[in-house]
């Protein structure tokens, strides 16, 4: 039986996908994801979205389970506001590979899914911080991947010249956050078995 506690949240831009602690609380005018909810003691993200990324983030009590799923090629689907209208060579280029910097290092990004959407998704008002729409036309892909390196899809799309200005997690396994809202907290039953249904 099965006596850990599962969340899915949309986190909003702002927030570290962190929970607070004494080392936490040094970091000056940072939010952290106790303020959303009260959260059971030993609850940690799967996964991070940075600061100024948002939508679909997964926490659990379990320990175990959250390092098999961070291990596992388990896909992960984002949607990119960019910078700029992105080309069909541009996204050949995305799918296939291009090479990024890791912690200084040259990485090679692993083949994925990628497509030009044609209209932008609905989603809640951006975040004014973002600043989005100051210097050119922007364009939205559907980015499918089964990896998590640190800031990939900004680093991927920054490489073929079109920078991510918004992005948001909408989909890990076969869970969803299609329904939620910016900050909203809902419990998972059996995190497990939904994720490994999205498993390639």
């Amino acid at each position: 039986m099965d006596v850990h506690s599962h969340f899915k949240m949309y986190k909003p831009v702002g927030f570290l996908s962190q929970m607070t602690s004494g080392e936490a609380r040094q970091i000056r005018n940072k939010r952290f994801l106790t303020e959303l909810y009260d959260f059971p003691e030993g609850t940690m993200p799967i996964g991070r979205l940075d600061e100024k990324s948002e939508g679909l983030l997964l926490l659990t009590t379990d320990g175990k389970l959250a390092d098999t799923i961070n291990s596992g090629a388990i896909e992960k689907e984002y949607w990119a506001q960019l910078d700029g209208s992105i080309d069909s060579l541009s996204i050949k280029k995305l799918e296939a590979g291009v090479t990024i910097g890791i912690f200084g290092k040259s990485y090679t990004t692993k083949p994925c899914r990628v497509e030009k959407l044609v209209e932008a998704p609905t989603l809640p008002d951006a975040d004014p911080k973002l600043r989005i729409g100051l210097h050119r036309p922007t364009s939205w892909i559907k980015i499918i991947l089964t990896e998590g390196k640190f800031r990939q899809i900004r680093k991927m799309t920054a490489a073929v010249g079109y920078p991510t200005v918004r992005l948001i997690r909408v989909r890990v396994g076969s869970i969803l956050l299609e329904g939620m809202q910016e900050g909203s907290v809902e419990t998972i039953a059996d995190l497990s078995a939904q994720l490994l249904r999205g498993k390639p």
